[in-house]
């Protein structure tokens, strides 16, 4: 992984709260919100809260009496988080997944939305994960399923790769699409410390987008993909977001777009 795939710095966080959460992240973001209010926990750490759009679903979910910490590595994402707003107060910190600054053994859940691909050691971060679990607490965690499962990135990655034939920019290969193997996943765990058995769900959904040029936008300029294509320009920002968006319309057609995305939902008991 790139050391500039975990940067999201600028207007970075305020393009991927408008664009990608609703397109891709909200309707995930609920599901994995459930899960960890299910379990009932009193103390939860959240890992890669970015901008918070599953902190949100677990505070309406969690019990008044449950405690939430949510943690990113980026001060940026959360300082856009903290700005929005939650229904009942939050603790926001700044915090590496690779080193966590809290005891052992002092949280029932610790979960994370599609942020483990950003790990640059994910055994060490699981194995941190698993630190601060209290015995038989649980992980939960999610990942994105392979780019070919995942319509509109797969679109953006190839019209990119046509703009800027001799060095493609491959973030989206590379990293949020870079980490779908299971059993990969599962050898990760085990490494880090788990001796259970952990669990795979396989979850298809379906991305909308009110515009091909909003979902160009979110992808482009609401992501580390926007420092790939400044670093190559020409074409410039504003022309390779303008080519992914006719890309799209060519493929979906004018108005709202409705594409697949797919991920895995992994949950492991400590």
């Amino acid at each position: 992984m790139s050391g500039s795939d975990a940067v999201f710095v600028g207007s970075i966080p305020e393009f991927y709260d408008e664009y990608m959460v609703p397109m891709i992240f909200a309707s995930y973001a609920e599901d994995l919100a459930q899960r960890v209010a299910d379990l009932n926990p009193a103390r939860v750490l959240e890992v890669a809260a970015g901008t918070g759009v599953v902190t949100r679903a677990a505070v309406r979910l969690l019990p008044e009496s449950a405690e939430l910490i949510a943690t990113d590595l980026n001060q940026a994402m959360l300082d856009h988080a903290e700005a929005t707003g939650t229904l009942r107060p939050v603790r926001w910190q700044q915090a590496d997944a690779l080193d966590l600054p809290f005891e052992d053994a002092s949280f029932d859940v610790v979960f994370c939305q599609f942020g483990a691909m950003f790990f640059p050691d994910r055994p060490r971060g699981f194995a941190e994960a698993r630190r601060v679990l209290r015995p038989g607490g649980t992980l939960l965690f999610s990942v994105w399923d392979r780019i070919e499962e995942n319509e509109f990135a797969a679109t953006i990655s190839a019209t990119l790769a046509t703009l800027y034939p001799s060095d493609p920019p491959r973030f989206m290969e590379r990293t949020p699409h870079g980490y779908y193997d299971l059993q990969t996943i599962t050898q990760d765990l085990a490494a880090a410390g788990f001796t259970t058995t952990p669990h795979h769900e396989t979850i298809p959904a379906r991305s909308h987008a009110r515009s091909a040029e909003a979902a160009a936008i979110a992808y482009c300029q609401g992501t580390p993909v926007r420092a790939e294509i400044e670093a190559r320009t020409p074409p410039d920002l504003t022309t390779a977001t303008a080519a992914c968006a006719t890309a799209l319309t060519n493929r979906y057609g004018p108005g709202p777009i409705d594409g697949k995305i797919q991920a895995h939902v992994i949950t492991i008991k400590a």
